[in-house]
């Protein structure tokens, strides 16, 4: 009796240190405490191992490290923008040319001269323009090249038709940062005719260079500078400031035939200069290779010339 009670102490001796054997296995196998748990009662709070925690329903706490440096981040981009834009934006008196605002400071007077409209400028100055194109890319970057050497922009006034054949020459002027003037549609003498003719000459051209460089001219000329009253009325209805020219080259007088025509056209620009001349000059060969020597002499003389966006066009 005494065996058998000693048998059954020891099994039961034997299988409580199994269950405490088995209760530390259990023990071993239940994982420490995470220090990746997320304290959603502690916005703000991050994770041990730098992550940001997160608070019910999956936002980010607005004081999170990767929060704060968003916010930062946005408001320098902010910021940014708000200095960017009150670095760029106009006042009343600017106009856009392009990207670049250009104050106005100019007007023109009822002789066609450009002069000051404000206190402290030059009256030394002179506004270029060509007329009747665009012809030939050869000789509008040859023009254009020149303008910008001389750090001078100008008038391209244009034919609606010539447009309409070759749209990518009209871009081209407009890309190289050129100022696009309304020459009418077809070149013709516009005095007199009927007013639904003159209507068409000068708003189908206005259409035709919206329509291809995305802005419509606020200069016209009339071909032969023959307006007319009715030329002048459709060109204000159109936000156009109407004007002929004060300074005439002569390069139209001229042929390929003709010898020295580059000498010519200096010399008569030259023997008419006055302050606030409009110079009329065309897209011609004789007037690419003059347009060098002329600039320099009129800068050597103390002329600079006019930006045309600096010119109010406003109709009075």
């Amino acid at each position: 009796m005494v065996k058998i009670t000693a048998a059954l102490a020891l099994c039961s001796l034997l299988i409580l240190s199994a269950c405490g054997n088995e209760g530390q296995k259990d023990q071993k196998a239940v994982p420490p405490a995470q220090t990746n748990e997320v304290h959603t009662n502690h916005p703000g709070s991050t994770t041990t191992n730098g992550t940001s925690g997160v608070q019910p329903g999956g936002s980010v706490p607005e004081s999170s490290p990767e929060t704060n440096k968003d916010q930062t981040n946005n408001d320098q981009t902010n910021n940014d923008q708000t200095n960017q834009g009150s670095a760029s934006k106009p006042d009343s008196n600017d106009q856009q040319s392009g990207t670049k605002a250009v104050k106005v400071q100019y007007r023109m007077n009822k002789a066609y001269d450009i002069v000051p409209s404000v206190e402290g400028v030059s009256k030394k100055v002179v506004l270029l323009t060509f007329d009747d194109g665009p012809k030939k890319a050869e000789m509008i970057n040859g023009l254009i090249d020149t303008l910008d050497k001389h750090h001078a922009k100008a008038i391209f006034f244009v034919n609606g038709y010539r447009v309409k054949q070759h749209p990518e020459l009209l871009k081209l002027i407009a890309d190289r940062g050129q100022t696009i003037g309304n020459h009418s549609w077809d070149h013709i003498i516009l005095k007199n005719k009927p007013e639904a003719e003159v209507r068409r000459q000068i708003e189908d051209t206005q259409q035709i260079v919206k329509a291809t460089v995305g802005k419509a001219p606020v200069f016209f000329r009339p071909p032969n500078g023959a307006g007319g009253d009715t030329g002048k009325k459709i060109a204000k209805e159109n936000g156009l400031l109407y004007m002929t020219w004060s300074n005439g080259s002569l390069d139209w007088t001229m042929s390929s035939k003709s010898s020295g025509n580059a000498d010519k056209v200096i010399s008569h620009v030259l023997d008419q200069l006055h302050s606030g001349s409009n110079i009329l000059m065309h897209e011609l060969p004789w007037t690419v290779e003059a347009l060098d020597t002329l600039l320099t002499k009129l800068e050597s003389k103390g002329y600079t010339f006019v930006d045309p966006e600096s010119i109010d066009t406003q109709i009075k």
